[in-house]
């Protein structure tokens, strides 16, 4: 297996990096986002800051997923750097260069 250098000693300029690490982010967001739904479905709403409501039930979705993105903008669970490195190797063996 190759050992791929970590995402911020990678060229990012070259926009196929750019986007390999921006689509990284997003699947850690979109995973903690699956892990964070079930622990606001456990809250009780009418209790809550806002209430409760149709209106909360509305918006909890949209709230947990900003909230994933920050978690994962910050560093998050550390699921970007190796679906980054993955998706970089994927790459390399699209373009032909063997392992």
């Amino acid at each position: 297996m190759i050992k791929l250098p970590p995402p911020d000693a990678v060229e990012l300029s070259q926009p196929e990096n750019a986007r390999a690490w921006k689509a990284a982010q997003d699947f850690e967001a979109m995973a903690l986002g699956q892990f964070l739904a079930p622990m606001f479905d456990t809250v009780k709403s009418g209790d809550g800051l806002f209430g409760g409501g149709s209106g909360e039930e509305t918006w909890r979705p949209m709230m947990t997923q900003e909230l994933a993105k920050t978690v994962s903008k910050s560093g998050g669970l550390g699921l970007a750097v190796p679906v980054y490195r993955q998706m970089l190797l994927m790459q390399e063996q699209a373009k032909g260069k063997k392992p």
